[in-house]
């Protein structure tokens, strides 16, 4: 597409935007002027979709009106109440609806994974992390290797690029997996590194880490909602998510995982148990023995949190509506023209764009690393009304997300940025 630098362009692409109209359902943060401010910030915390008041409004009347009987008689009862998410879940990521549950928090679920499937042995041992990982993610596979009893400076492999730059070739990815291959237990890496924004080639790092008999896991924290996801086709082993970044669903929401069906069903596979994870046509007997499903509801530990999950079916309902494919093709159409936009200005400002140019490598954020004044760029766009976000030592992270930006705010963010 031939792009134009002036403001129409933008609201031509805007009218154009089949998508557009979701935009209005969701409430934008405003200035103290009450002006709508640029929300470039869904990488971190999505907005709050309008709905959600009715959603938890009515879980809050049932749990008023019935007490304890809610469980049973509210108009959405409880007692199943993480099965309403189950076939929106499963059509997200690109699973099956056995493979899906909605659950706890990301870094809990992560270890709960981890329980199950790194299981080192004297061979193999080591664990698999891109370079920049979240620090969650590193303090996680860090504690599991010593609880374990290994040394994390053995025990750990980070993937960093050869040239030293913060995006990671998938080449050289199969090349480290290939050479030591031998010797991993487990391959856990971000869907989207959240300091880059680059998107990884799961289903080539999946083929390579099968290929050497490793177990082949994903966070998705930044991919969920961001990527259009085929965890299933992939024949990826587990991933686990949360759902407050590109979901929508409110600061804190609940997390959910995806367990491959053919682990899913082996019932004999260890984990950590809980009585909502037990066969639930014999829950309620309350047996001594845990009877696990053969689905990925065994990995549940207790019964579910009904308003974090209320928040959650609100915007699951508008992702349904818009599809993931329209919305990545958004997406995609979005991140290319702000990358158009902000080539021009980014030498003078002293911004190395790190993200990588192929759309098909990143999602909906764009990565600018600053130079010595960086901290004054970022204050400057949060002066004007941008919310964007800082992540140390000199990374401005901005995410134009297709439910609701517009190209209009790719435009007056830019011109924002170029002062």
């Amino acid at each position: 597409m031939e792009y134009q630098t002036g403001i129409e362009f933008a609201r031509e692409m805007d009218r154009q935007d089949p998508l557009s109209g979701f935009r209005d359902r969701f409430h934008i943060p405003r200035t103290p002027e009450g002006k709508e401010t640029i929300y470039f910030c869904g990488n971190s915390l999505g907005l709050q979709p309008k709905s959600v008041r009715k959603y938890v409004e009515q879980e809050l009347k049932d749990w008023e009106n019935l007490g304890v009987e809610g469980h049973f008689h509210a108009k959405n009862p409880w007692m199943p109440y993480h099965e309403f998410l189950t076939e929106s879940t499963a059509r997200l990521v690109g699973a099956q609806p056995n493979e899906v549950v909605v659950m706890n928090a990301l870094t809990v679920n992560l270890h709960l994974m981890m329980v199950t499937f790194y299981r080192p042995t004297k061979e193999r041992f080591k664990i698999v992390i891109e370079g920049n990982a979240f620090p969650s993610d590193q303090y996680a596979v860090r504690s599991q290797l010593k609880f374990h009893g290994i040394d994390p400076e053995e025990g750990l492999i980070v993937l960093r690029s050869k040239s030293g730059n913060p995006v990671i070739p998938t080449e050289e990815i199969e090349e480290i997996i290939a050479r030591e291959g031998d010797s991993i237990a487990l391959i856990l890496i971000g869907g989207v590194n959240y300091y880059s924004g680059q998107a990884f080639d799961l289903p080539r790092i999946v083929k390579a880490g099968h290929a050497k008999g490793c177990v082949v896991g994903f966070d998705l924290a930044h991919a969920a909602g961001n990527l259009h996801l085929h965890l299933h086709d992939w024949n990826v082993d587990f991933a686990a998510w949360c759902s407050y970044k590109y979901l929508n669903s409110g600061p804190g929401g609940v997390s959910a995982v995806y367990i491959h069906e053919r682990h899913g069903s082996n019932t004999a596979l260890p984990r950590f148990a809980g009585w909502w994870g037990h066969d639930k046509n014999s829950r309620f007997k309350m047996p001594d023995e845990f009877v696990p499903m053969p689905t990925a509801e065994a990995w549940q530990m207790s019964n579910a949190p009904i308003l974090p999950m209320a928040t959650l079916r609100a915007s699951m309902e508008i992702f349904d509506e818009a599809g993931m494919a329209a919305l990545r093709a958004k997406s995609e159409k979005l991140s290319a023209y702000l990358y158009w936009l902000l080539q021009p200005h980014l030498e003078r400002l002293g911004i190395n764009l790190i993200t990588p140019s192929d759309p098909a490598q990143r999602g909906c954020q764009l990565s600018l690393q600053t130079s010595a004044n960086g901290r004054q760029i970022f204050d400057r766009l949060e002066k004007n009304g941008v919310i964007c976000d800082w992540r140390e030592p000199d990374v401005i992270r901005i995410a134009a997300v297709p439910l609701y930006n517009s190209f209009e705010d790719c435009w007056r963010f830019v011109e924002i940025l170029k002062g």
